[in-house]
C-alpha cells in the first residue's frame, strides 16, 4: 500500500499541504448536538471524536505510547537522538514515578529525627541547632511522640534578645500526614499551605517520622545542594563556634591530615567518609558517633547512603584509639 510506505509524520504534512492547496478536501466531522437544558432521561450520546480523517490515519499508522513503560521508552529514545537533555529525561521520569511513592517512602524515621525538647534550656537548644545544622525542628513535650509544634532555627535569636519569652510562643503549628499520603498530594499541600515540613504518623496515630519539601523535590530533580555543600575549590573543613569542626564526608583525607596533624592512610581511601565507613564496617547513620584515631566523628547529615557532613572533635589523649573504630548511637536517636 502507498500509505504503509509513507511515514506518519510525512503523511500528515503532505495531507495538510494538499488540503491547503484545494487538491484534497477532507470531510468535516459533524458537531455534537447541543445538550438539552432539561434532561428527559435519555442516554446521552457518546463524545464525538473531533479529529479529522487524516489525523486518524496518522494515529493509526504511528500511534503514541499507550502505557507508562512505552512513554519511558520514548523518553529514552528522545534522549538518545539528542532531542532532550539527560537531566530533562530524569526529571520527567521523576515526575511520572512520584505518584507511585508515599510519604512513608521518603521520610526520616522517627528514631533518627532531630528534635528539641520544650524543657531544654536555651544553651542546649542552641547547641543542638548548631550541631545538626537544620533550619526547622519538631518540638516535643514530655516524650518524643508528643510533638507540639515546629521551631524555626532563626527564631532562637528572639529568645536571646528577649529571655522573658517562652519557647512555646515561638512555635508554629505542626502538619501531620499519614504514611500512605501520596507525594503528589503532599507536594500540592506544601505549595498551598506554605509549609516545608510535615510529621508523618502511622496507622495507630504514633509518630513514624518527618518529611520535608526538599525530600519530595529530590525525588524529581535529584539531590539538592544546600548552603552546607562544598563547591569545587573550597575547603572541606570548617571551624565552628564551640571549637569543634564541620568536615565534609567527601573531604580529602590529605586535607584532614594537614589540618589535624594526623597520618590517616591516603593511599587506600580518597575521602574521610570512606575511611570512617571502612573502619566502622558500614556507613554510619545520622546522629551516630564514631571514634577513629584521635578524632570523634558525629554524623550531622547523611543522604543517599553516604555521609555529607561530620562534626569532628579531638579526643583526649588518653581516649585516643589505635585499634578499630568505636561507634555509639546518637543521644535520643537510633
Amino acid at each position: 500500500m502507498v500509505i504503509s510506505a509513507v511515514g506518519g509524520a510525512g503523511l500528515w504534512f503532505k495531507g495538510r499541504y494538499l488540503s491547503s492547496c484545494g487538491i484534497l478536501q477532507l470531510p468535516s466531522l459533524p458537531t455534537p448536538a447541543v445538550s438539552e437544558p432539561h434532561p428527559t432521561g435519555r442516554v446521552p450520546a457518546p463524545p464525538v471524536d473531533r479529529r479529522t480523517l487524516l489525523d486518524r490515519l496518522v494515529d493509526f499508522i504511528s500511534p503514541g505510547p499507550d502505557s507508562r513503560e512505552e512513554l519511558l521508552e520514548s523518553l529514552a529514545d528522545a534522549e538518545h537522538r539528542s532531542l532532550i537533555e539527560p537531566d530533562t529525561r530524569r526529571m520527567v521520569e521523576g515526575v511520572l514515578r512520584l505518584s507511585d511513592k508515599s510519604a512513608g517512602d521518603v521520610m526520616v524515621a522517627a528514631p533518627r529525627m532531630d528534635v528539641l525538647d520544650l524543657a531544654q534550656p536555651y544553651e542546649e537548644l542552641l547547641e543542638t541547632v548548631i550541631r545538626t545544622a537544620h533550619s526547622r525542628f519538631p518540638v516535643v513535650e514530655d516524650s518524643r511522640d508528643n510533638i507540639i509544634g515546629i521551631l524555626m532555627a532563626k527564631d532562637l535569636i528572639k529568645l536571646q534578645r528577649a529571655p522573658e519569652l517562652h519557647l512555646r510562643t515561638l512555635l508554629r503549628p505542626a502538619v501531620f500526614v499519614p504514611e500512605s499520603k501520596a507525594l503528589t498530594e503532599l507536594l500540592r499541600d506544601f505549595r498551598s499551605n506554605r509549609n516545608h515540613m510535615a510529621i508523618v504518623i502511622d496507622e495507630f496515630g504514633q509518630t513514624a517520622g518527618l518529611v520535608t519539601i526538599e525530600d519530595v523535590l529530590e525525588e524529581i530533580v535529584g539531590e539538592i545542594e544546600d548552603e552546607f555543600d562544598v563547591a569545587d575549590g573550597e575547603s572541606a573543613v570548617y571551624t565552628l563556634a564551640d571549637g569543634s569542626y564541620r568536615v565534609a564526608g567527601d573531604g580529602p583525607i590529605a586535607e584532614v591530615n594537614r589540618i589535624f596533624g594526623l597520618d590517616f592512610p591516603e593511599n587506600e581511601f580518597e575521602t574521610i567518609g570512606g575511611l570512617v565507613a571502612h573502619e566502622l564496617g558500614r556507613v554510619p547513620r545520622r546522629g551516630e558517633s564514631v571514634e577513629v584515631g584521635a578524632l570523634r566523628f558525629v554524623v550531622m547529615l547523611a543522604r543517599g547512603g553516604a555521609v555529607r557532613w561530620f562534626r569532628v572533635t579531638r579526643l583526649p589523649l588518653e581516649d585516643a584509639s589505635e585499634g578499630p573504630a568505636k561507634a555509639a548511637g546518637p543521644p535520643g536517636n537510633a
